[in-house]
C-alpha cells in the first residue's frame, strides 16, 4: 500500500488461509518496526505492519512546508552502526546516505576572535588510539594540559567493561571529573560528541551507555566514527523506499490505523485487535514507544511492567532557518560558547533552489522544547550572526522551529535496569524500539539493532531459521 488509504484487513483470502506458524503482526511503522517486518518476511513469515501514522519512520521523517520537503530533525550515524547500515543496503537507500571518507567535524568557537575560532576533530590512517592522536594533539579549543588529560580519561575509558552492571549506576559527568577532565574539556570534547549521540549532558547520562558509545565511535576501529547523514529528505528513506521494499518482500503494510488491544484466543494465537477487524497471527511484534507498549501488554507478559513507565524522555529541538544566500560553505559544524549545538546545510536535500537552508539540531533541549517561536528567533539569529559572518547581510527568508518532546529515552543512570528485552513471558509477544535493551543509546541504529531482536525471538517461537544474511549485522558489531 503506497497511497496511505487503510483496506479492509478482515477481507484478505490469504489470512484467513494461512498456515499455522506462517503469520506475525507487527505494531508500529518506524525503523524498529519495519527492521522486524522485513526480517520475519525474508524468513517466510506471512506478515502485517500496521501503524497509526500516515507515513512510516517513526520520528525520523518528512514533511512538506511549501516548496520545502522538511525533516523533521537532522539524523546522523556512524560507520560503527552496522545494523543501521544493513538496513540501509536492505531498502536499496545506502548511496542516498554516505558516509565521510574519514571523520572530520569543524568546531567553531565563537569565543575566540574571528579568523581563529576553527578547530577540527578528525582522523588519520593510523590504529586505535593513534587514529585521533595529531586531532587531539592539535586541538585548538583545549590546553596543552587539558589534552593531555583527555589521552588519559580515553584510556581509562577504553579500559572499562561495558558488560559491568554497575557502569549503569554512575553518572559520566562524575567519573570524567574523578578522571581531570576540566569543566572546559567536557564542554569542547565529551558533551560535543556525548550530548548528540546520548541527547544528555555528561552529568545526567548512564556511564555504561557513555562509555559504550565512546569505546564503540572512537576507541574500537579506527573508522568507527565516520560520519553518515542523508543526502535526501528522511521521507525518500523511511519511508518511500521501506515500503518499497516492504512491498516487494510482501509484507502487508497498513497506515492510519490504532491497535486498540492484544489478547490470545481459545488456541493460543494472539487476536491484534484493531478498529472493526480482528488480525490473527502466530506471532506479534510490539514496536511503538514505551509508554504505548505498556498500555498494549497483556497482564503477565513482563515480570514488572511497570518500568516501563519509569523510564524517562529526553526532547530535541529543530530550528530551521531559509536565508536569501549561501552563508555556509561546509556541509556542517558544531559549535562551542553559544547556545548552537550543531548546524547541517539542509539546501540540496528539501529542494530549495535559491539562497541557503540551515537546520540547527539541539540535544538535550528541556530548557528550549516549549519556548515561543518568536524568543527561539530573537535567541538564535543572532548566534548564528556570531558563528557565521555571511549571515549579518542575509536576508532571513524563512524561520520555524520542529519539536521532539518525547525524541529519546533519557539515558539517566539506571535506566539499563528498566529496558527490557525482546523477549516476554508471553510465547509469540516481542518488544521492540530504540529503548528496549540494545546496549547503544537511543539512536536509529538502536532502533534496527531492536527489531533485529525481535524478528530473531519471533522466528524462535514459530520454529523458523534465521535469515543468516539478517543477524550478520550481530558478528559485525
Amino acid at each position: 500500500m503506497t497511497d496511505g488509504s487503510r483496506t479492509d484487513l478482515g477481507a484478505s483470502e490469504t489470512h484467513r488461509t494461512a498456515q499455522p506458524g506462517r503469520d506475525a503482526v507487527v505494531v508500529g511503522g518506524g525503523l524498529a518496526g519495519i527492521t522486524a517486518a522485513l526480517a520475519l518476511a525474508d524468513a517466510g513469515v506471512r506478515v502485517t505492519l500496521i501503524e497509526g501514522r500516515p507515513r512510516l519512520g517513526g520520528l525520523a521523517f518528512s514533511f512538506q512546508r511549501g516548496e520545502l520537503t522538511v525533516d523533521n530533525g537532522q539524523h546522523v550515524y556512524l560507520r560503527c552502526c552496522t545494523a543501521y547500515r544493513w538496513f540501509l543496503d536492505r531498502i536499496e537507500g545506502a548511496a542516498l546516505a554516505p558516509l565521510q571518507d574519514r571523520l572530520d567535524v569543524p568546531v567553531l568557537d565563537v569565543a575566540k576572535p574571528e579568523g581563529r575560532r576553527l578547530g577540527r576533530l578528525r582522523r588519520d590512517a593510523l590504529p586505535v588510539p593513534l587514529h585521533l592522536g595529531r586531532s587531539l594533539a592539535t586541538y585548538p579549543h583545549l590546553s596543552l594540559a587539558e589534552r593531555a588529560k583527555v589521552g588519559r580519561a580515553a584510556l581509562a575509558l577504553k579500559g572499562l567493561d561495558l558488560a559491568d552492571p554497575t557502569l549503569d549506576t554512575q553518572d559520566f559527568g562524575s567519573w570524567l571529573t574523578a578522571h581531570g577532565q576540566s569543566a572546559r574539556a567536557i564542554e569542547a570534547l565529551w558533551d560535543l560528541v556525548g550530548v548528540a549521540t546520548l541527547n544528555a549532558v555528561a552529568g545526567d547520562a548512564s556511564l555504561g551507555l557513555a562509555a559504550m558509545v565512546f569505546k564503540t565511535g572512537l576507541l574500537s576501529d579506527p573508522g568507527a566514527a565516520d560520519i553518515g547523514w542523508a543526502r535526501v529528505p528522511l521521507g525518500e528513506l523511511h519511508d518511500r523506499l521501506a515500503r518499497k521494499a516492504l512491498d516487494s518482500a510482501g509484507v502487508r503494510t497498513e497506515v492510519r490505523t490504532r491497535v486498540t488491544s492484544i489478547s490470545t484466543d481459545d488456541n493460543g494465537r494472539w487476536s491484534v485487535q484493531v478498529p472493526g477487524e480482528t488480525l490473527g497471527a502466530d506471532a506479534v511484534v510490539l514496536a511503538v514507544p514505551q509508554r504505548e507498549a505498556h498500555d498494549l501488554l497483556p497482564a503477565g507478559a513482563l515480570d514488572a511492567p511497570e518500568r516501563l513507565l519509569e523510564i524517562d524522555t529526553a526532547p530535541i529541538l529543530n530550528v530551521h532557518v531559509v536565508y536569501d544566500r549561501k552563508v555556509l560553505g561546509k556541509p556542517f559544524f558544531a559549535a562551542l560558547g553559544t547556545p548552537v549545538q550543531w548546524v547541517f546545510d539542509r539546501t540540496d536535500a528539501s529542494g530549495l533552489k535559491d539562497g541557503q537552508y540551515l537546520a540547527l539540531s539541539q540535544s538535550a533541549a528541556q530548557d528550549e522544547i516549549d519556548a515561543p517561536v518568536a524568543e527561539l528567533r530573537e535567541r538564535y539569529l543572532p548566534e548564528l550572526e556570531r558563528l557565521l559572518p555571511g549571515t549579518r547581510g542575509a536576508e532571513v527568508k524563512d524561520f520555524f522551529v520542529t519539536r521532539e518532546r518525547t525524541a529519546t529515552f533519557a539515558p539517566a543512570p539506571g535506566v539499563g535496569r528498566l529496558r527490557p528485552g525482546a523477549r516476554t513471558k508471553a510465547p509469540g509477544l516481542c518488544l521492540a524500539g530504540a529503548w528496549t535493551a540494545t546496549g547503544w543509546p537511543a539512536t536509529m541504529e538502536s532502533a534496527v539493532r531492536s527489531g533485529v531482536s525481535a524478528a530473531d525471538v519471533a522466528l524462535s517461537a514459530l520454529g523458523r531459521p534465521r535469515p543468516r544474511h539478517l543477524f550478520e549485522v550481530e558478528e559485525a558489531a
